[in-house]
């Protein structure tokens, strides 16, 4: 069983301003992937304090996988607090999000996406729109497994 957070980082969704969609297409789509998975689902603001806090608390979780806050907008501050939480990057999987991402919109370009580990716990940032956590979704579903055996030092 696969441990997954998702965590909606959005002002305007937070305060209900309007219906996340991003956070739901994510566990639709891991749902839909057969993997055997519990997943947590939450929404909060951007804001660091409350993006740290809600990524710690998450911590122990397999994987932690945020959406939203991602570009370049003074209020885009996810990808900065992530990377101050962990203790190394996975370059590799921001790099396929990106490259992957631009054969969909020249818009890519803007993402600050940042993936790596704190512990045990794998965190991935997503874009905010729905088209895009779909695809980004898609594209880990088939090394959840992978990556959680490789941190359990487990063969793989």
């Amino acid at each position: 069983m696969i441990k997954i957070s998702v965590i909606t980082i959005s002002d305007r969704a937070f305060r209900g301003e309007y219906e996340d969609k991003s956070g739901p297409k994510i566990i639709e789509r891991l749902i839909a992937s057969k993997i055997a998975i519990d997943i947590k689902y939450s929404v909060i603001p951007d804001d660091r304090q409350m993006i740290r806090k809600e990524i710690e608390w998450n911590l122990g979780n397999d994987y932690i996988l945020t959406t939203g806050g991602t570009g370049i907008s003074p209020r885009d501050i996810t990808p900065d607090v992530t990377k101050e939480i962990c203790d190394y990057e996975l370059p590799g999987i921001s790099e396929m999000l990106r490259a992957e991402s631009l054969k969909e919109t020249e818009n890519a370009v803007f993402s600050r996406g940042f993936s790596g580990v704190k512990d045990n716990t794998i965190i991935i940032n997503f874009p905010g729109s729905v088209k895009a956590v779909s695809l980004c979704t898609g594209l880990i579903v088939p090394v959840l497994e992978h990556g959680v055996k490789m941190l359990r030092g487990e063969k793989h």
